[in-house]
């Protein structure tokens, strides 16, 4: 079983298209483009939003935009915010319940915090530290990296076709409202 699922990945990729891109980007677009569930995105860019890492805007360009610059958004705070906090482990105090001590476990098998438990939050804590180091602008920085150079022009050119079309065919239906 997955710790983080679908959410954090669509989210996360989500997100590095809204890194170079200047303005409002529709979930739909952002869902078409990525071949992603659209319901899906719609239902989690609000919670971004809420946590203040999108800002939204209304109207025929409207859409989401990073709401603060993407080397001050980490992954934590995305996963946080679209997962909502998860622990690692939920300790189950199994060592209390050892048949052999009848009722009542001895004060030493129940002292202290448990030593499983006690490295899971270890290692629950060091998971939480890599993810907040790494900001948005960081795994941008990677894609750049790995992407031919024309690439993120080609991207770009999807974004305003899409947002042309929009336009185009809201006017069409204003003068037209017949023919929609």
């Amino acid at each position: 079983m997955a710790l983080y699922g679908a959410s954090t990945e669509y989210v996360l990729h989500s997100l590095l298209w809204l890194v170079d891109h200047p303005g409002p980007v529709s979930s739909l677009d952002l869902a078409e483009l990525q071949d992603i569930p659209a319901a899906f995105i719609a239902k989690q860019l609000p919670k971004l939003e809420k946590a203040g890492i999108l800002a939204a805007s209304e109207g025929l360009k409207g859409g989401y935009r990073l709401a603060r610059p993407p080397a001050q958004i980490s992954v934590l705070d995305v996963v946080d915010a679209a997962e909502g906090r998860k622990n690692l482990f939920n300790c189950q105090e199994i060592r209390g319940r050892c048949v052999l001590f009848d009722d009542t476990p001895p004060q030493w098998a129940t002292k202290g915090v448990c030593s499983i438990h006690a490295t899971m939050l270890r290692a629950e804590q060091a998971m939480r530290e890599e993810l907040a180091r790494t900001s948005l602008a960081d795994l941008a920085g990677s894609v750049r990296d790995k992407a031919p150079p024309a690439f993120l022009g080609e991207a770009q050119g999807w974004f305003d076709n899409r947002t042309q079309t929009r336009r185009t065919s809201r006017v069409r239906q204003r003068r037209n409202p017949d023919t929609v």
